[in-house]
Parts: C-alpha cells; structure tokens; sequence
C-alpha cells in the first residue's frame, strides 16, 4: 500500500516514537491550508477509505490533526465517512451516550489513571479500531498513551519464558465485581449491572453476559460477579506481521480490590511477573499532548491504551468500531 495520498500531508507530533519501521502515532493533516474544514476532510476520508484502514494497520495509530472538527456531531460525521460498522461497548466503565455513535470515554475522576488494555479484550467480540475525539483538551496531564502490543510480548517472553509458556498453555481466568445496579461516576470501574448489559432483568443480563463469554454470581447486596475464562495471554492477528499480541488485562485486573487475574486452573501468577510487566508496559509507551479538534484512530488489535491522570477540564469523545 503506497504511504503517501495527495488528500493528506504526514506530519509530526511530540512525542511520536518509530517502532519496527513504522512512526506511531502517523499524523495526517490538510494537503493545504484551505481544506482544513470539516467538509473537505469527509471527502478525504470517503475517497480513501481502504487507504486510511491500511495505514491503520501499518502504523497502528494514525492522527487526524488540523482540521475544524468542533463537537460529537462532527466527530460522528468522520466516524460514518469511514464506513466501519458499530460495536457497543461493554466493559466496567461509566460512559454516557452523547450522539448517535459517539460517547464520553471512562467518565471516573480525571485523578486516576486507567491502566493500559485492549478495548474489550475479554468480551468474545471486541473493537477493531477505537477513534477518540477531544473536544476540550486538559490544561495538565490527560494523555492518551498507547503501547504497541508486540513489544510487550517480545520482552516478557525474554525476561519470563518459562512463565509466559505456562500462562499461554493453561490460559487465563478473571474476575470482576459490579458493586450496584446503578453507575458510581467516582469510579473508573463503576458501571453497575443494569447499564452494562442493557437490562434491568438478572435473568436477562445472565442472558446477556453468557452470550459475551461470562458466568455470573449475584451477590446478597444487588451487585454481581462476572467470571471470564478461559481466555488467551496473547493472540496472533492478520496483516499485521504475525506479531504475538500481548492481548490481555492481566497487569489491570490483578490483585485489585474489584478484580482478579490467574491463570485457568486457578494457579497464581507470580507476583514479580506481573509486576515486571507492568515496568515493561510503560517503558513500551508513546503519547501526545491532545489539542482540540484532534482524531485519533486505534488499531485495537495492535494497540494497549489508557489515560494519565488530568487537570480539568478534559472533554474526549468515543466510537468504537468493527
């Protein structure tokens, strides 16, 4: 696929990184300055559609930066442009639906950071690409940082070969708790039952939920616990080299108060390990300032992200994508 598209000019951003060969994230800005508006850039987008969703692939992020994209009506507009069908979220995040295919991202306190994942990575169907928007870009702090996923897995079977054969024989099993029925915004994790599967009926969010791959256990004060496994510590997908995915929430969910993280047949996993790895997550790192209007496309399958802690305000935009 040729890199280069007379609709785009490649720039730069702060912070940007070349891994492998490929400079992650890859910013796109007008060709000149007279199509910058919103209209130019949904043609641009219509007219190569195959083209973006390789660069996707190769780069693994791409950044649309320059252009007049001012509020969730336009970021749905460049989301539909590109023509990739929607998946509902599922997850323990609190988010608020704001316009046909756009949401908040993880409403909890801009004071906590949200550990690095894969959207949805132990649901059986998860996102392709996850686009986020700002809106309001934070004054401090507030960055999106994302990992290239391969790294991850290179190093740790390095470091702990031993222990990654056996977590990806045995495969891995988690859990999670939802405290309520309703959501509790002071928590990253704070999505209650009833929001997250759609439902205010136990029987059908059972339903739901072991649809998704989950058995649950509903507790005596309302919440439930959601079981998942077994599930893989990495994945291998098309197009993109043959990369080992580190695909997984081990460093996120273990030994939390609302989670756990094992191995499948109930085994724990070393304490040092998953400390090592969370070292190794963050050294992998690569983030940009946001400025407003900015879009940013993520290769789910290729991609860790998560959020630094932030001073207010910081408004940023969700779609997620098949």
């Amino acid at each position: 696929m040729e890199f280069s598209c007379k609709n785009f000019k490649v720039g730069n951003c702060e912070g940007e990184k070349v891994v492998d060969g490929e400079t992650m994230p890859l910013v796109l800005q007008p060709p000149v300055a007279n199509k910058s508006d919103l209209e130019s850039l949904l043609l641009a987008l219509k007219n190569n559609k195959h083209w973006l969703e390789q660069m996707i692939i190769k780069n693994s992020a791409v950044l649309l930066r320059g252009y007049d994209v001012k509020n969730a009506e336009d970021f749905n507009e460049i989301v539909e442009a590109c023509g990739w069908e929607d998946i509902r979220y599922v997850g323990p995040a609190p988010r608020t639906h704001i316009y046909k295919r756009v949401w908040t991202a993880n409403e909890g306190p801009l004071s906590e950071f949200i550990y690095y994942h894969h959207e949805m990575v132990l649901i059986k169907e998860y996102p392709k690409k996850v686009i986020l928007f700002c809106e309001i870009p934070p004054p401090e702090g507030g960055e999106t940082p994302f990992v290239p996923s391969f790294k991850v897995t290179e190093r740790m079977v390095e470091e702990f070969p031993e222990e990654v054969k056996q977590m990806e024989e045995k495969g891995l099993k988690y859990s999670f708790t939802a405290r309520s029925t309703k959501n509790d915004n002071s928590s990253m994790r704070g999505r209650g039952w009833e929001d997250a599967f759609g439902t205010s009926n136990p029987k059908e969010a059972e339903r739901r939920a072991n649809a998704l791959g989950m058995d649950m256990e509903w507790l005596p004060d309302g919440g439930v616990k959601t079981i998942l496994g077994p599930r893989n510590l990495t994945k291998v997908f098309e197009q993109r080299k043959g990369r080992r995915m580190w695909f997984n929430t081990v460093v996120g969910m273990y030994g939390k108060e609302l989670s756990s993280a094992m191995m499948a047949d109930g085994t724990e996993i070393p304490k040092h390990v998953v400390k090592r790895c969370e070292e190794i997550i963050e050294e992998e790192s690569i983030q940009f300032k946001w400025e407003k209007g900015d879009v940013v496309f993520f290769d789910n399958y290729a991609l860790l992200h998560g959020r630094r802690p932030s001073l207010p305000p910081r408004k940023v935009l969700v779609a997620t994508c098949k």
